[in-house]
């Protein structure tokens, strides 16, 4: 099992996750918030073509996940899973798509892959966020949540890989230019995760099978690689857990959920 990114960041997020059963593989698109030209040079560069993916999952409907799902989806005839309230909200671009409906609690099966959505608090109409598992491994995914759950710590404990929002340190989205009501909505409860959140979500999860974690969804003008990746090492029982940082621009490579 593995993942890789097409890019993450305020500007646009897609994140593979492919698995492999035999002669199978199951490759799925979590959110795409990049044009359809834009996501298919991503693609291309991480060695995928549109037909290669049996699937589309999407989180929430904020343009940067959102943005490119329905279009995507069209032309190359893909499937798209997704909350109820998210297609509301998004629905005036879902004609002509095949759309399926998942929610907190589900498993939802697609070829080599289970998905496991659960609910996490962040300003849209009904956001969800994924663990995924091939049998054998699990990858859990937390962008775009405000703060911390007994919820998603309990959904999130026991992965052997997390790729975890980092979206900003405090000090300097206080000291930003931002207008207030911005810096309220970034760093308020139905916001995004600040590095010191992110670690204290880490720290209370079980790390027992942790071996990779990467830090994404950086903000550009309120955060740095060095400052989100002292925020994880810091949170870590192990320190031979392999800590990345994704980026706006290239994402990340394929990386192997357990190595």
């Amino acid at each position: 099992m593995r993942f890789a990114s097409l890019g993450s960041g305020s500007e646009g997020n897609a994140l593979l996750i492919s698995a492999s059963s035999g002669t199978t593989r199951t490759t799925v698109m979590l959110d795409c918030g990049f044009g359809l030209r834009e996501c298919e040079r991503r693609l291309a560069r991480l060695g995928m073509a549109p037909a290669d993916l049996a699937g589309i999952v999407v989180t929430h409907e904020h343009q940067d996940h959102v943005g490119g799902v329905f279009k995507f989806a069209r032309r190359h005839r893909t499937p798209v899973w997704i909350s109820y309230g998210t297609w509301q909200a998004a629905r005036r671009d879902a004609d002509k798509v095949d759309v399926r409906f998942c929610r907190d609690g589900d498993r939802v099966a697609i070829g080599d892959l289970e998905l496991r959505p659960y609910t996490v608090p962040h300003d849209a109409r009904e956001p969800i966020q994924y663990v995924l598992g091939d049998g054998q491994h699990q990858l859990g995914v937390l962008t775009d949540a405000g703060q911390s759950t007994p919820h998603l710590v309990q959904m999130l404990g026991g992965c052997d890989a997390l790729v975890l929002e980092c979206n900003h340190d405090e000090q300097m989205l206080r000291d930003s230019t931002y207008p207030p009501s911005l810096k309220w909505r970034i760093g308020g409860p139905f916001g995004h995760l600040s590095n010191r959140a992110s670690g204290d979500i880490l720290a209370a999860l079980d790390q027992s099978r942790l071996r990779r974690i990467v830090g994404a969804h950086l903000s550009k003008q309120n955060n740095s690689p060095g400052l989100a990746r002292t925020a994880l090492v810091t949170a870590l029982a192990d320190q031979g857990t392999e800590v990345m940082i994704a980026c706006q621009d290239e994402g990340f490579g394929w990386l192997e959920v357990a190595s």
